[in-house]
């Protein structure tokens, strides 16, 4: 029987039952996929991040409760704090090896934790009609990125009253599709729904802002932005742009720490 160092942590919130919550399982080598599958799908949480060390490295890999994804925000923000806070790691900034994502960083400033992660440039989805079936309603403009669709509405209420069709949702080519309008309290702000990934809507999204922060950058003409995601439980995010980088803070806030035991 292997016992797995486990934390839980709520990313992007400065207290605990806000923000995206995540797990974080330290290990020192790999265990097979299923396992790391399984206890993501135990865990039930939108995204759980596996760590090892090797070589005075950290290796990342993470999973929501249905697949395996390239890239998650929210959990390597929650990761970075676990090695920063409770591993006696001593530097301001981490390196994740990650598999199909390169070399992701992430450093502290005070009280808030970064990811820079490179930027994803969304270029104009063809077919809006379709995006519309989804939303029932007719978006300004509909992009894809690397991995998701984003369709712009013409408002914060928009965004905030949506209704989407989960259904049509799942059946998209992508790992899920964000909305998002300019904002009067933040610069903009965004929701995010992955069903085709067993997430019905994520709380909140920092990889989803690799692509949303090049757009509002381009169409704000700032490059430092605060977004908000209008999830049920919210979360705050700071944004800065910097060509094909994005920085992307919030705060991390501890709820448990145990072993499982598989």
């Amino acid at each position: 029987m292997q016992k797995i160092k486990l934390y839980q942590l709520d990313a992007f919130s400065d207290k605990v039952f806000s923000g995206n919550p995540a797990a974080v399982c330290l290990m020192d080598k790999w265990p097979e996929r299923n396992i790391m599958q399984d206890i993501a799908a135990e865990n039930n949480l939108s995204e759980t991040a596996f760590v090892i060390q090797k070589n005075n490295k950290y290796e990342i890999r993470w999973f929501t409760p249905a697949v395996e994804v390239d890239l998650c925000g929210h959990a390597t923000l929650a990761a970075s704090f676990v090695l920063f806070n409770e591993t006696g790691n001593p530097d301001n900034e981490i390196s994740f090896q990650t598999q199909k994502m390169g070399v992701l960083k992430t450093f502290r400033r005070e009280e808030m934790y970064f990811l820079n992660f490179p930027s994803d440039t969304p270029t104009p989805y063809p077919d809006i009609e379709e995006i519309s079936q989804c939303l029932h309603l007719r978006p300004l403009e509909v992009f894809k990125g690397r991995s998701d669709i984003m369709a712009v509405l013409k408002s914060e209420n928009e965004v905030r009253d949506l209704v989407p069709d989960l259904s049509k949702i799942s059946l998209l080519k992508a790992r899920g599709l964000m909305v998002t309008a300019q904002a009067t309290q933040a610069d903009f702000v965004s929701r995010f729904f992955a069903p085709q990934s067993g997430i019905i809507e994520d709380p909140v999204t920092g990889s989803a802002h690799t692509t949303l922060i090049p757009y509002w950058a381009k169409v704000l003409n700032k490059n430092n932005l605060f977004a908000s995601q209008l999830s049920k439980r919210g979360g705050a995010l700071q944004c800065v742009f910097s060509g094909d980088r994005c920085l992307i803070g919030g705060n991390v806030t501890l709820y448990l720490k145990g072993e499982i035991y598989v």
